[in-house]
């Protein structure tokens, strides 16, 4: 894959790095193209790998492609920058994959709004009109390995608890946590987030989700957090489809600890103290519609679903512009997903938080405030 993309980059004339908008030597793809009126660039964390032709003063045309050889999860990642003097088009083309995400656009100001665009004429891609001046462009909003730090730091700064380290990703970056609540808490909540680095819906949930609960501990009574909002950091900076830097996909990685960012959290799992037990995983990714998997009648307990009728059940239709699905299945048997894996080894609820990709941004924020203040009142529905 690597010699693929060297190829196609001296194939479409890839040229020089502008400067960066957030610096990351690790995540910098290679190339940018430009013509007298308008130049792209993918030199920044989140930049996806794309081989960039010049098709008109003002038009361009990407191939996108995945971090390995196909088939890959259908999840293609698109994003870079660009000036222009004048308004103009980019033809987004995939490497074994088909448009799935509409285009978003930001100035640099935090603020993202929806590109105009219109199927490419093979069905399978996209072309996209970016307003004359200077922009990101990218797939879904970009939150970066950077912006989880923030994240923590603030969820730190609001509950008095500590960041650290559980490990290291392949390219040396921290994978980053905080525990909310009291050590000794003997009930422990384990929150997941960003093992697929395109879910960014579901990123934005976990933010508010967290936002909620990070309140000084006495708040949070016998019940303590380990949040994990960055899991996959390389993927994330690199603009990964699905995997790490390892090429793997860490929700299939579960039971089976290959990578570094999923051996982290179970280390530090294997480490709580006597008296400390997982009573629930929550792990926040995005699809094509809101839903919860959860586990099926077959495999959950009676105090399993007590807690899911505390929780979600009724809820479908109740949250303004949000509404959910509950899928009580195993949505993928025999594959190491940290669902399969926290219910295996410990025998709790353990639940896929799916966001829809294009859900409204407000609604997926209430959505998730309120499931979050409800979810301590219905843990009691686990005690013994």
């Amino acid at each position: 894959m690597r010699q693929l993309l060297a190829g196609l980059a001296l194939v479409t004339g890839a040229c020089a790095h502008a400067p960066l908008p957030e610096p990351d030597t690790k995540a910098a793809q290679t190339g940018a193209c430009r013509t007298g009126s308008a130049s792209l660039h993918f030199d920044f964390a989140g930049a996806s790998a794309s081989a960039c032709s010049v098709t008109g003063e003002s038009d361009f045309a990407l191939l996108v492609t995945p971090e390995h050889a196909p088939p890959i999860n259908p999840s293609p990642w698109y994003a870079f920058r660009y000036q222009a003097a004048q308004a103009a088009s980019v033809t987004l083309r995939y490497l074994g994959g088909q448009h799935r995400y509409t285009p978003k656009w930001s100035d640099g100001s935090g603020n993202w709004r929806t590109l105009a665009s219109q199927p490419a004429q093979d069905g399978k891609g996209a072309i996209v009109r970016l307003p004359a001046g200077a922009g990101v462009v990218a797939a879904q909003e970009i939150i970066t390995p950077g912006d989880a730090h923030a994240d923590l730091a603030r969820w730190s700064a609001a509950s008095g608890a500590a960041v650290f380290t559980l490990g290291q990703s392949h390219d040396g970056r921290p994978v980053e946590a905080i525990r909310l609540g009291r050590e000794d808490a003997p009930r422990l909540v384990v929150l997941l987030g960003r093992q697929h680095p395109p879910e960014v819906s579901g990123a934005i949930a976990m933010r508010t989700f967290v936002d909620t609960l990070a309140v000084p501990a006495p708040a949070l009574g016998d019940v303590q957090f380990l949040v994990v909002p960055m899991l996959n950091p390389d993927g994330v900076a690199r603009g990964h489809w699905r995997a790490n830097r390892g090429g793997r996909d860490l929700n299939r990685d579960w039971g089976l600890f290959t990578q570094p960012e999923t051996r982290a959290v179970k280390a530090w799992l294997d480490a709580l103290p006597q008296g400390v037990r997982p009573v629930l995983m929550v792990d926040f990714h995005s699809t094509r519609s809101n839903l919860f998997y959860v586990q099926g009648a077959d495999e959950a307990s009676a105090a399993q679903q007590r807690f899911r009728a505390a929780w979600l059940d009724g809820r479908e239709n109740a949250i303004a512009g949000y509404p959910f699905t509950i899928e009580p299945r195993n949505a993928n048997p025999g594959s190491g997903t940290a669902k399969n894996w926290f219910h295996a080894i410990y025998g709790i609820p353990a639940y896929t938080y799916e966001v829809a990709d294009e859900a409204d941004r407000d609604s997926v924020r209430a959505a998730a405030k309120a499931f979050a203040q409800g979810l301590i009142p219905a843990l009691e529905a686990l005690r013994d």
